[in-house]
């Protein structure tokens, strides 16, 4: 994705919802077993709830018991940047949405399949858009 979306810090407050903007714009984390997707089942794809970027499909979601949706990869191989994370005293890979730089969660190599990766994502980070 080349074409960033930048807004100013007012204008992501007046388009996300408090808890929207301290988890993509601050890279907060919403509590465990708290979010509106971690048990969604519908068929469909999960875009960026900051810019409408698609991201991830319901066919690569899974219960990894973690208490956030989990996803064995992103839609696209360029939906999501992976950036080296430092923060908390520990060393992570931070998910941001390549189009708008807001914070997704985080990716771990602890998931099942091929690739062995689990994308954990704050449900606050996305939409849902269900298939017709």
């Amino acid at each position: 994705m080349t074409d960033k979306l930048k807004l100013t810090e007012a204008e992501w407050r007046e388009r996300l919802s408090p808890e929207q903007y301290q988890i993509l714009r601050q890279h907060g984390t919403e509590r465990a077993f708290t979010g509106k997707y971690e048990a969604n089942k519908a068929t469909g794809v999960y875009m960026c709830a900051g810019c409408g970027a698609p991201l991830f499909a319901s066919d690569t979601k899974y219960n990894s018991g973690s208490g956030w949706p989990s996803y064995t990869a992103p839609l696209e191989g360029d939906a999501v940047d992976e950036i080296r994370d430092v923060s908390l005293g520990m060393v992570r890979t931070e998910v941001r949405c390549a189009k708008c730089d807001g914070h997704l969660g985080h990716v771990f190599p602890d998931g099942p399949g091929p690739g062995g990766l689990r994308y954990c994502i704050n449900s606050a980070s996305l939409d849902f858009e269900p298939k017709d």
